[in-house]
């Protein structure tokens, strides 16, 4: 086996003889050569420039060459997951905690949707197709129960682009049997304002860190003195079903001939936006379904995970600091522009408008929660929004069999501090606060890629919750004038 200096150019070596070789060698079974290679070159470069920061920060890029920088947005190419198998795993003793903990640090072929954190717990796991095997050999030689949930996710993937909307879909052909890019959301909203400039208004929040607006409407029916609704969708930008079930809130709240939603939709006045992240949700399309978080530049690597940066118990738990992580909480508290824009607007609006009732929409995992996130403190109306939530979950049961799990976000799914909920409910002290995890369930074969006739029956349990969330809020005060 070739030895780690054996990897860098020979005129360098004399400088990398503080490396660490027995590290690198543990690492080298599931780190690509390519990359080893960068790793072992990058030593050398920040030896060599003294001026070179340390970490990644918001501020210096991680001190890269002004010439490195790139000054556009580039050409679009896909990421492909040809082969790439799903696994779940079972933790069925300490060893295998550790175990896993210490593969998500070490691989930079196996994508974990979730940590590794307690004994009994089922993890969900992407491994690409040339780490399968040695993967496979994990499994076997430590005993982990495990199963393939799917052989090849790229058919998947590619299954899920053919339900997409063509660009240039006319606003008037705008539906929910396919899934609809960036521009076609825009666009629909934009003739949502024009056609009924007396309910519908536009609401821009500013641009984000690769320049797009972040758009969304405000709909009232122009009564009085009302409380509001906030509904935050595609913070997180390969969960295509959050923001398909953001438009279907706006549309049945427009249009719905049901009573009962007519007198939902006028009882309150409502702020929906349905990609609160468009620069990842945009690249989703012409880059990596996969993508989760914004595409905010750090060295090597992009993105914060918007749904850690909020400044509310920032990065106590559940996140990274890694920028080449799925979780990185980013440099800072609130540092991400698109965190800002959010923050801004609920600041100036949370009392002239009402804001009483503050809803993320994300997936998959069928769950209906509310704060904290970051410990297992209860909030003061714990008991009222724990009641609500199994309310709202009987209420999906009962119309489409689906079974949503409904508690805190601490207890029901794992730890994570620095969110929007945790935020908007401790900080803004808006009392009814939930986030959902639409279908599919927890155990899903097709993980983020839901199909497309998943869309309507989706959404539509989750506006069913909704409106048992806001009645049984209302029944309980949360809406009255001294509220």
């Amino acid at each position: 086996m070739r030895n780690c200096f054996e990897l860098a150019a020979e005129e360098e070596q004399q400088h990398v003889a503080d490396f660490d070789c027995a590290r690198l060698k543990m690492l080298r079974r599931w780190i690509p050569k390519p990359l080893l290679l960068i790793l072992v070159l990058a030593v050398v470069v920040k030896l060599q420039e003294s001026k070179a920061a340390s970490f990644c920060t918001k501020a210096d890029q991680c001190a890269l060459d002004e010439e490195l920088r790139p000054v556009a947005v580039p050409a679009s190419v896909q990421a492909r997951y040809d082969h790439t198998r799903i696994y779940q795993v079972e933790l069925a003793s300490e060893e295998h905690v550790r175990i896993f903990q210490a593969l998500e640090l070490a691989s930079d072929s196996c994508s974990f949707m979730g940590h590794a954190r307690a004994v009994g717990q089922k993890l969900t796991i992407m491994v690409t197709a040339a780490k399968v095997a040695d993967f496979d050999d994990l499994v076997h030689s430590y005993n982990v129960t495990h199963r393939v949930l799917n052989h090849n996710f790229q058919s998947l993937i590619d299954a899920n682009y053919r339900e997409v909307a063509p660009a240039g879909t006319p606003p008037d052909q705008f539906d929910w049997q396919r899934y609809h890019p960036l521009e076609g959301i825009y666009a629909w909203l934009e003739s949502l304002a024009k056609k009924r400039p007396d309910v519908v208004g536009m609401v821009d929040l500013g641009a984000s860190t690769q320049g797009l607006p972040i758009k969304g409407v405000r709909i009232a029916f122009g009564k009085e003195n009302l409380t509001s609704v906030f509904v935050e969708s595609g913070i997180h930008a390969r969960e295509w079903i959050a923001p398909a079930t953001a438009t279907y809130f706006i549309d049945q709240l427009l249009n719905s001939e049901d009573p009962a939603v007519q007198a939902l939709a006028r009882s309150q006045n409502w702020l929906i936006f349905p990609t609160v992240n468009p620069d990842g949700y945009r690249y989703t399309f012409q880059g990596d379904r996969m993508w989760r978080k914004n595409r905010a530049l750090f060295g090597i690597c992009r993105g914060v995970d918007l749904n850690r940066n909020f400044p509310f118990h920032w990065n106590v738990t559940g996140a990274s600091g890694d920028p080449c992580r799925y979780d990185y909480s980013g440099p800072s508290a609130g540092s991400e522009l698109e965190t800002q824009r959010m923050v801004r607007f609920l600041e100036q609006h949370v009392h002239t408008d009402r804001i009483r009732t503050f809803i993320a929409l994300h997936s998959y995992s069928q769950m209906i929660m509310f704060p904290y996130g970051h410990s297992a403190i209860r909030v003061d109306n714990y008991q009222d929004l724990k009641e609500i939530g199994q309310l709202a979950a009987q209420r999906i049961r009962d119309l489409s069999g689906r079974v949503y799990k409904s508690g805190s976000i601490y207890e029901t799914i794992y730890p994570s501090a620095g969110g929007s909920k945790d935020w908007a409910h401790g900080h803004l002290k808006i009392p009814i606060t939930f986030s959902y995890e639409l279908r599919g369930p927890a155990d899903s074969e097709d993980l983020f890629i839901l199909s497309a006739k998943e869309i309507e029956p989706t959404a539509k349990e989750a506006f069913a919750s909704l409106q048992t969330i806001v009645q049984e809020a209302g029944k309980r005060g949360y809406y009255s004038p001294a509220s």
